[in-house]
């Protein structure tokens, strides 16, 4: 399955007003959303560039995977993955599976923007973690 876009690109950060304030008065984006997926550990927030979004990540525990990317990066955020939309976000996972990828997520689950989302690992991807979602 051929990804249609980049849906967004995420970025893991450390204080979220700090990185709003980056992202709204430097780039010129303005966020149109926050929201908390409690099962990712995460707290988001949204801005666009043209039609690709960018997703701000803050770990909301020290167990979520987001503060543990955070960690190994020094203390310091930084871009944590890249999402491609695609029609079918278990399909793309089987492709990808079937294609020798390694995949966090066998299933979709559901994200951030009520979107179906599933991980392939970086380890398969020349290590970027790459997420697939769709609507």
């Amino acid at each position: 399955m051929t990804p249609s876009h980049i849906e967004h690109i995420a970025i893991a950060v450390t204080d979220l007003d700090e990185a709003l304030q980056y992202w709204e008065n430097v780039m010129g984006l303005k966020c149109y959303a926050i929201e908390e997926v409690t099962d990712q550990k995460v707290k988001t927030a949204f801005l666009k560039c043209g039609e690709t979004k960018i997703e701000l990540l803050l770990p909301t525990c020290p167990e979520s995977t987001v503060a543990k990317f955070i960690e190994k990066n020094g203390g310091r955020g930084g871009m944590h993955h890249i999402a491609f939309a695609v029609e079918n976000t278990d399909q793309a996972l089987a492709d990808a599976k079937a294609k020798g990828c390694r995949l966090i997520d066998e299933q979709s689950r559901l994200g951030a923007e009520k979107l179906h989302i599933g991980f392939l690992h970086p380890k398969s991807t020349l290590g970027v973690l790459t997420e697939y979602c769709c609507k």
